[in-house]
């Protein structure tokens, strides 16, 4: 009490006062200003559908469908923007495989094929169901099959017109056709598909592109207020029945679109999942948004990277006003969006001759046609999809001097860090997660695993998620004898996490403990009944357990949910020749060989 004895009353009223007000300043910078309280975020509205929202704004549907989001996605082949002739050929060379994409009979197939010696010992033949991307700069090609969604190996870029491997499968393996398809990509590229309940990409619905309640929110409550003839003058107040982007502040603007427009390491809250986020909300409260940070990651940067470039511009970070909605309308393609219109939105806040607002050289700004976002926004190469050029929209000095002067950009790969990019603070168990998530999704480097365990040990060990994330750690480690304390530790049961039953089983078939993995794996199926490389997992686990009518009728149905996979052939091969059935065993064998050229098969 020493230090207030000499304090009046009333200086120590204002000192406090002065103290709330800089917590409450505090508050507001971290929070930004509130939203307007629109009523279509919760539960009980529902989503109507495109054709519902043109019956009442025709002109504003008219223009989204021209737009990339309007055409994210569509059938196959109609929805293509490739050119199918001779040059249509890919050559995967460190597989050995080639494909060719042709049109046959109003359908679209990707041939697979191996030549040796002239001949072709390898053939594999995939309809194509789907195409996603707009054609603006690439298509890439959909298998669907009873529902299930896979990626085909090969993508056209539209820019360089040119087939070639797509994004990632020449850099980190090629998966050929098995790389599936879940909600994080799908609800991304497309509107909101009907996931089947126990699987990663099963569907029982699939949209046809983006759609007007992505960025408004489900329409149900805005459709039947019209109806019922309640009408809100949008010229002096905000309609609360539907969120309109424009009457958002400016970072909930930013949560709505860095929803797509940010592709980082996404790691989802407990209990949420991809179809969570409703325009309106925070991000955070669904996601927590990641992104590595190198040593050249101010000049490199990777395609859906948009709103972490904007964000590190000093024009947004010196403004409270500039946004994405500064120079995008939604309902405009870019294609159709003359370049006075983007030039305008930089000249509200720089107005004046170009000679006195822009301190590039007479001749270079002449060259230029005064063209500002043309230096200050240059197209480029980025560092995930190839063959592609996208406006950098870091806004800034550097970006134009590279532009116009062909300065080089820093070299180094170094990582420096894993930067948080949604708003909030981040747990130590919450870091924990967002490295083991770069380990498994881009970047599968002993530091990242490092990195977990660092503040995996600063986290709280009462946490509900402390558990689960430590046995992903040890997982990804491949440290089975530790996994096999928990395994005995825990009941299945108890466990409410597929992934975290997988790792258990997983680690007790490694260590060949036959009925700990036929527990664990058996709790990983009946959480996740339609993840088929987990029935495959429980398989092998009954067929080690020497339960071959088990085994047998687990991958049978695996087979019955989706035909093209060679693991399960395979092993209903081994069991046909267990029981003396070698016929049987020698189809099977060559069902698994023509699926996978590569297959190492059983010696008899």
């Amino acid at each position: 009490m020493a230090l207030y004895r000499h304090v009046s009353p009333r200086a120590f009223f204002l000192w406090a006062a002065s103290l709330v007000l800089a917590l409450v300043l505090v508050r507001c910078e971290l929070d930004g200003p509130e939203s307007p309280a629109f009523r279509n975020l919760g539960p009980e509205a529902r989503y109507v559908g495109m054709e519902v929202c043109r019956s009442c704004h025709p002109d504003q549907h008219a223009g989204f469908v021209q737009t990339g989001m309007g055409q994210s996605w569509g059938r196959a082949p109609q929805h293509s923007k490739a050119v199918f002739d001779a040059h249509a050929v890919v050559h995967d060379s460190i597989r050995n495989l080639w494909y060719h994409p042709f049109l046959r009979d109003s359908a679209l197939f990707v041939l697979e094929y191996r030549l040796e010696g002239g001949d072709t010992t390898h053939r594999r033949l995939e309809r194509i169901d789907y195409v996603v991307g707009s054609g603006q700069h690439t298509n890439s090609h959909l298998i669907m099959r009873n529902g299930y969604l896979f990626q085909a190996p090969v993508t056209w870029y539209v820019q360089e017109q040119r087939w070639d491997l797509a994004p990632g499968f020449a850099e980190w393996g090629n998966p050929r056709f098995g790389r599936w398809i879940g909600a994080e990509c799908v609800t991304c590229h497309n509107h909101l598909p009907e996931q089947v309940p126990g699987s990663v990409n099963k569907y029982a619905r699939m949209p046809l592109g983006i759609e007007c309640e992505r960025c408004h929110g489900p329409g149900s409550i805005h459709v039947e207020e019209k109806l019922a003839g309640i009408v809100v003058d949008t010229a002096r107040e905000a309609d609360l029945s539907i969120v309109n982007p424009r009457r958002l502040p400016r970072h909930l603007q930013l949560d709505l679109c860095q929803r797509c427009h940010l592709q980082g390491i996404a790691v989802l809250r407990p209990g949420k999942t991809f179809y969570d986020f409703r325009p309106g909300m925070a991000l955070d409260t669904v996601m927590q948004v990641w992104l590595p940070r190198y040593a050249d990651s101010d000049a490199r940067f990777i395609m859906a990277s948009q709103a972490d470039r904007l964000r590190q511009s000093a024009c947004f970070r010196e403004s409270d006003e500039l946004s994405c909605l500064s120079c995008h309308n939604p309902h405009r393609s870019v294609r159709f969006t003359p370049r006075s219109h983007f030039n305008a939105a930089c000249r509200k806040c720089h107005p004046g001759p170009p000679e006195t607002v822009c301190t590039a050289p007479a001749a270079a700004r002449t060259a230029a046609a005064n063209d500002c976002v043309g230096c200050h926004m240059p197209t480029s190469g980025t560092t995930d999809i190839p063959h592609v050029r996208i406006t950098d929209h870091r806004i800034g000095r550097a970006t134009a001097r590279r532009h116009l002067f062909g300065e080089s950009r820093k070299k180094g790969k170094g990582f420096r860090e894993l930067k948080l990019l949604t708003r909030g603070r981040a747990t130590p168990l919450d870091r924990a997660r967002a490295f083991l998530a770069l380990y498994d999704k881009y970047l599968p480097a002993p530091f990242a695993l490092d990195s977990a365990a660092h503040y995996l040990a600063r986290a709280r060990a009462d946490d509900p998620l402390y558990e689960q994330v430590r046995i992903h750690l040890l997982f990804n480690r491949e440290d089975w004898p530790a996994l096999l304390a928990f395994a005995k530790r825990l009941r299945p049961e108890a466990v409410r996490d597929a992934w975290t039953a997988y790792r258990l089983g997983e680690a007790a078939s490694q260590l060949e403990v036959p009925h700990l993995a036929l527990a664990w794996l058996g709790r990983a199926v009946e959480l996740m009944p339609l993840h088929l490389d987990f029935l495959e997992k429980l398989g092998v686990a009954q067929m080690n357990a020497r339960r071959f009518a088990e085994a047998k009728a687990t991958f049978l149905k695996v087979l019955a949910e989706y035909p093209d996979r060679p693991v399960s052939c395979v092993n209903l091969g081994l069991l046909a020749a267990r029981a003396g059935n070698l016929r049987e065993a020698e189809a099977w064998y060559r069902r698994a060989r023509a699926l996978d050229p590569d297959l190492v098969l059983p010696q008899r």
